[in-house]
């Protein structure tokens, strides 16, 4: 048998979505990676159980640490990232707020842009700083002086969105990338809009990132999911993160120097975070995401196609005042779009309604494809208001300064025919 495509990392990103991580004949020859649907593992003998425990020998013991199907998963999307490890989490913030965690304890700082979704906001404006975290809040993400006044000696990371949520603004990645670099700290990036069809984040200098893998990665709408990918490589012995220096100290005889200076922050994360805190992803919803990311290519090719006819269309019609979708000519992030988003800008865009508040709840009422619901990058067309749901709970200030208003609706645009979709919203509007 010379089937290895599991491990050719040389292959196209189609192929690897399909292949990468997998190696059936690991698995009794099954085809389709199997789910492991048990709470424990054999431990074998003392001595296995014994470097099972000190994470001198891989493998699983216990699955809030590990289940082999998660490990496909795993392994999966840092082929596709281009990363050197991965983990897998029951949620999008579940994802962040471990990786926060991760990165910060009591009295540093997270500098975050204010274009963020809105449990990204809570979470560094309300949550963490009751543990004495604190989110210091970029005045202006498309200054990269605004950046520089942000960070100090207490902060641990910049954070961003590759595509912001819901305005899809683009800040230059490169630069953001370059300046965290020069201050010993690493960039993360929520790329849940993006994917790593759209953008490879890792070229352009990030070191973290983040997702909600409920959305694209999946594309099907069934499950909650979250991943984080390390890029591998950043100096985290630079005296800004003592905590990775006593855990090198701890594991480096047991899990390997080698090892730990490559994925020590995934390491970490895994056996201080997920270990404990027990956000770890069922080994039946890793398999549902590993089902969804076999089409994500083709998927996004359409999904970006759609989102761009249906942008145009609402650009030209009477009844709205803004569209923000990056790949639009008159978009202010064109240019950005061009260089980071060659194969296309994602496909959630942001409206403004002439019509205030009324107008998006007509628009809300008469729309009869788009589904009213919370949830993007769904294969099926998607619309919410942002305001009364994603971004509930912020002040009128915090909201529009993430782009949300009160005549703003956020849409999803999914794989359906583009023709249907703009008869949906063309009837939806005309009858404003």
């Amino acid at each position: 048998m010379s089937y290895e495509a599991y491990k050719d990392s040389s292959l196209g990103f189609t192929t690897r979505q399909l292949h990468a991580g997998y190696n059936p004949g690991e698995h009794y020859r099954s085809k389709a990676v199997p789910i492991y649907h048990t709470a424990a593992f054999e431990l074998g003998d003392f001595d296995r159980c014994t470097r099972l425990f000190d994470y001198s020998e891989e493998g699983h013991s216990y699955v809030r640490f590990s289940n082999p199907t998660n490990d496909v998963l795993e392994k999966r999307i840092a082929s596709l990232e281009g990363g050197s490890a991965a983990l897998s989490l029951s949620s999008g913030m579940a994802a962040i707020s471990n990786t926060f965690l991760n990165l910060a304890a009591a009295g540093d700082e997270i500098a975050a842009v204010q274009t963020l979704y809105g449990g990204s906001t809570t979470l560094l404006n309300k949550i963490l700083p009751e543990y004495g975290i604190r989110g210091r809040f970029i005045e202006d993400e498309n200054d990269i002086e605004s950046y520089k006044r942000a960070i100090n000696e207490k902060t641990k990371a910049i954070y961003i969105e590759s595509l912001g949520n819901p305005g899809m603004n683009i800040v230059d990645i490169e630069a953001i990338a370059n300046l965290a670099h020069e201050n010993g700290i690493p960039l993360v990036i929520d790329n849940t809009f993006a994917t790593p069809y759209l953008i490879k984040a890792f070229d352009y200098g990030a070191d973290i990132l983040c997702y909600s893998a409920t959305k694209y990665l999946a594309g099907h709408g069934t499950i909650i999911a979250g991943l984080v990918v390390e890029k591998g490589g950043f100096d985290w012995h630079n005296g800004k993160f003592p905590q990775f220096d006593s855990f090198y100290e701890e594991y480096k005889d047991s899990i390997g120097e080698e090892e730990l200076r490559k994925n020590i922050f995934t390491k970490r994360l895994r056996i201080r975070y997920l270990t404990d805190f027990g956000s770890h992803l069922s080994p039946t919803n890793a398999f549902y995401l590993l089902q969804g990311m076999e089409t994500l290519s083709l998927r996004m090719e359409r999904h970006v196609e759609n989102a761009l006819k249906v942008a145009q269309f609402l650009e030209s019609h009477p009844q709205i005042l803004q569209v923000s979708y990056p790949g639009l000519e008159s978009s202010p992030y064109y240019n950005l779009a061009k260089k980071y988003f060659p194969k296309g800008s994602g496909a959630i865009l942001s409206i403004r309604l002439k019509g205030g508040l009324e107008a998006a709840k007509k628009v809300l009422e008469r729309v009869r494809i788009f589904d009213y619901m919370v949830n993007v990058g769904d294969a099926k067309s998607l619309i919410v208001h942002s305001a009364t749901s994603t971004h509930f709970g912020q002040s009128k200030e915090q909201r529009e300064k993430a782009g949300v208003y009160d005549d703003t609706l956020r849409l999803s645009v999914g794989i359906e025919d583009s023709e249907d979709l703009i008869a949906d919203l063309r009837q939806a509007l005309d009858s404003l």
